[in-house]
């Protein structure tokens, strides 16, 4: 006698379960949170999901189903879609998307390697916590703008993130409302000196 194998919704009805890594998943979600320098009010509050739904995330406790909710998480964790299902099932969440195709993976970095300083690039593939980035439009420059990333300290707390943020958020100001100084010598301001 021949049985028919399960597909469609009754596949995942009957799909076991007990083999999944929901420990992995929840020490790989809180790792690229903290990275981040996202509380997990922060990050409930950017994916638009409760506190408690990071939190049932980050627990690790094996659940029947995969939360809805994951799927609003996983962009906010730098992830692509479907990465939680990869980590549960033994494997390693798939970088975001970038624009322009392509994720943030070696070939990425190489591009930048090539167009921007190394100094740059290490502080952009820096492991610490972000606090803010922004492109600002240069006025009068047809165009070129300047971009702005702000990291903070490795080992810094929650109270010293605040802290960064507002100082840059106070700098942020400044650099909006710089006034013109058409006596500057353009070549002295080109050298940045």
């Amino acid at each position: 006698m021949r049985v028919a194998k399960p597909c469609g919704m009754m596949a995942a009805m009957t799909e076991d379960r007990t083999n999944l890594e929901w420990a992995k998943l929840a020490a790989t979600a809180r790792a690229a949170r903290e990275a981040r320098g996202l509380s997990q009010g922060k990050l409930a509050e950017l994916a638009g999901v409760s506190e408690g739904s990071v939190q049932n995330l980050e627990s690790g406790k094996p659940r029947s189903r995969m939360p809805q909710t994951v799927a609003k998480i996983e962009p906010y964790l730098g992830w692509g879609a479907g990465s939680a299902r990869a980590i549960l099932d033994g494997g390693e969440p798939i970088p975001a998307a970038v624009p322009g195709g392509g994720s943030a993976g070696p070939a990425a970095t190489d591009r930048l390697r090539s167009k921007l300083p190394l100094r740059v690039v290490d502080e952009l593939e820096s492991d610490d916590p972000l606090i803010d980035s922004q492109v600002i439009q240069l006025p009068g420059t047809g165009g070129a703008r300047m971009t702005v990333v702000v990291h903070g300290r490795p080992d810094a707390t929650p109270e010293e993130i605040q802290e960064a943020l507002l100082a840059w958020r106070k700098a942020e100001r400044k650099l909006h409302r710089q006034p013109d100084d058409d006596t500057e010598d353009p070549a002295h301001a080109a050298n940045g000196s």
